[in-house]
């Protein structure tokens, strides 16, 4: 395999990677190298969670989605989901669970995000960076969970979230 960077961002970096494939074929792949993130579902009671309301650019408008963020290097992903909970959402859990870590979109990125469920939350101030429009929204998590299966809840990394919390805490089986 060779690779050679194409442009290298502020969260991503862009490669042409030339490799061959399994079938024995060689391919010229466009790879976005990622550093990974976590998400996490804050639980404010068994059936209570919070959701952010977020502007975000590539959607042209604001989505339903759970607090997440990308991993500093070196970072335990549990503290990375444990830290855009405070700063996002302005909660800090007594409690975190790993539910399961996903691939974002394994056609182009290597990215892959850890999912969390927090528990035994307190209120904390927010502190979040200047390009974040978030406003914080609880919801009775049959809500969230019917968001997601309705559509309007259509971020990939937040539904499964929901899901997988959803049936650890027994709510689906």
């Amino acid at each position: 395999m060779t690779t050679k960077l194409l442009h290298r961002g502020r969260a991503i970096a862009l490669y042409l990677d030339r490799v061959t494939l399994p079938n024995g074929a060689v391919a010229e792949l466009e790879m976005v190298r990622h550093p990974g993130a976590s998400a996490v579902v804050p639980f404010v009671s068994p059936d209570e969670v919070v959701l952010l309301r977020q502007f975000r650019h590539a959607t042209a408008g604001t989505i339903l989605e759970v607090p997440a963020g990308k991993l500093e290097p070196g970072e335990d992903p549990a503290v990375c989901a444990a830290r855009e909970l405070e700063e996002e959402a302005g909660q800090r859990a007594g409690r975190i669970e790993h539910l399961t870590t996903i691939w974002t979109t394994p056609g182009f990125t290597d990215e892959r995000i850890h999912l969390y469920a927090a528990f035994d939350l307190e209120s904390v101030p927010t502190r979040r960076d200047p390009d974040e429009v978030i406003e914080v929204v609880r919801v009775p998590l049959a809500q969230a969970l019917d968001w997601v299966w309705s559509g309007e809840l259509s971020d990939a990394k937040s539904a499964l979230a929901l899901l997988h919390a959803a049936r650890r805490i027994g709510v689906l089986a």
